[in-house]
């Protein structure tokens, strides 16, 4: 069923020209379909901060269950903002007081950039636990995104992240290794998720805390893990939302950076993203670019057209669906049905038994 336009974010109108249902909020009302409202606390940086708003918009939208969702999205104080991502955040986004206020079915995080490697040092630090520490007393269930699981296996596990000896960036294969839970159920077994990240948690540490460890690959590690009970709090690892050409954006950023001495050396190729024909195309635009710069003149414009009708998607049919089935389960749970699987794992004396029974 569709997203509600509840409000004139920019991102329901870009959804409607790609050919998402999206229904207005005057004819919402008129429809006897049960409502779920969706939470998007949204900590990226100002560069990503509207495509992961859409990202996430879109796998909602595309996830085939029989609700309206409301999706509400929000970010933090403290978070560094421009001019421009500042006033779109005051006009589009609500306060988290409003949130709370209001109530949510569900909470999805997206990830954050961080600088220095302590997450406790970071300025969204406090006002995420508040927010999580929140939504795991009243919210059904969290859907963590990255750095945001990161944090969450941090805070509320005691699991502190540990740096890769390189960055882990690119498209991976992976495999579901717990075909029981429902969060995977009709889903392929084997599919692509990609990755674009400094850190992980290892499954030796989701395993030391309880967590269901349901997809990992063997040279990216675990992708998909949920907490104890089976539903309260869902972790990726790596980002199912991106969009096909969001590696190729990032890559070009880095090659802006270097461009501009932001960094030291040129960026490798993100693993598994470019044919080699791509691979071709970049690499002369890496000799231009360099010889430009050694020349004092303006450095030539980057060639993203050109790759970007190549790449491939790979993983975006697995991503709504473990999507689907996440908020499928979240209607099912606030419908009171006890018939769930999962709650088989969950302690007699867990809340979320007690929303079932209730």
């Amino acid at each position: 069923m569709p997203i509600v336009a509840h409000n004139d974010l920019p991102t329901f109108n870009r959804l409607r020209t790609e050919g998402q249902n999206i229904l207005e909020s005057d004819w919402a009302i008129h429809q006897d379909i049960r409502e779920l409202h969706v939470g998007l606390l949204n900590m990226m940086p100002d560069a990503a901060l509207a495509a992961t708003e859409r990202q996430f918009f879109r796998l909602v939208g595309q996830s085939n269950q029989i609700a309206q969702f409301y999706v509400h999205p929000f970010s933090l104080p403290g978070l560094p903002r421009g001019k421009k991502a500042r006033a779109h955040i005051e006009r589009y986004y609500q306060p988290f007081e409003t949130v709370r206020e209001q109530g949510l079915d569900a909470l999805i995080i997206t990830g954050a950039n961080v600088s220095g490697p302590e997450l406790t040092q970071q300025p969204f630090w406090s006002p995420l636990i508040e927010v999580v520490d929140w939504a795991f007393e009243h919210v059904t269930s969290i859907l963590c995104s990255c750095l945001a699981t990161h944090a969450v296996m941090q805070f509320r596990y005691g699991q502190p992240r540990q740096p890769l000896p390189r960055k882990r960036w690119g498209v991976f294969t992976h495999r579901v290794v717990d075909q029981t839970h429902p969060l995977v159920e009709s889903t392929n077994t084997l599919f692509d998720v990609p990755h674009s990240r400094f850190n992980e948690v290892s499954r030796d540490q989701f395993e030391a805390v309880g967590a269901r460890v349901l997809v990992e690959s063997d040279v990216s590690g675990v992708h998909l893990a949920t907490s104890p009970d089976g539903l309260r709090i869902v972790m990726f690892q790596g980002h199912p939302e991106y969009d096909t050409i969001s590696l190729l954006k990032e890559y070009k950023r880095e090659v802006q950076r270097f461009a501009t001495d932001a960094r030291a050396d040129y960026p490798p190729f993100p693993d598994n993203v470019f044919s080699r024909k791509a691979v071709a195309v970049l690499e002369e635009h890496r000799h231009m670019l360099q010889r430009a710069l050694d020349r004092g003149r303006e450095p030539p414009p980057f060639p993203e057209a050109r790759i970007a009708d190549g790449l491939n998607n790979t993983w975006r049919d697995t991503a709504e669906g473990v999507v689907g089935n996440w908020l499928g389960l979240i209607y099912r749970v606030t419908h009171n049905d006890r018939c769930l699987p999962f709650m088989d794992w969950v302690d007699p004396a867990d809340p979320l038994r007690m929303l079932i029974r209730s």
